[in-house]
């Protein structure tokens, strides 16, 4: 069974994201740091803060369990666990057609 991992701005606290990991039966709750500096550098803007979050956790999840994962972290930290994960990002995230239509329109 695959993971289904929720992902939500914290209304209490800035810059930060309450991701919790469905699997099994069991769950996860993490709360995930992501500064706007660090979102622009690592997206320039082409994806929502979400799904940043939530193509990094579909990354650790092929690494770790859930159980596994950090409660509360900045999520840059995870370079720090895997060196590969800015080079691999990409294959995690999940596009809609419009995101999808301006990064093609930028490429260009």
């Amino acid at each position: 069974m695959s993971a289904t991992i929720t992902v939500k701005k914290n209304p209490a606290v800035a810059e930060q994201y309450l991701v919790t990991v469905n699997e099994d039966g069991s769950e996860s709750q993490h709360a995930v740091n992501l500064t706007e500096t660090t979102y622009w550098k690592m997206t320039g803007n082409r994806i929502k803060p979400e799904e940043l979050v939530r193509a990094s956790f579909a990354f650790l999840l092929e690494k770790e369990a859930k159980e596994s994962i950090l409660a509360k972290f900045d999520l840059p930290v995870i370079g720090d666990y895997f060196p590969e994960y800015k080079r691999v990002l990409g294959d995690y995230i999940k596009f809609d057609d419009a995101e999808e239509a301006a990064v093609e329109a930028k490429a260009e």
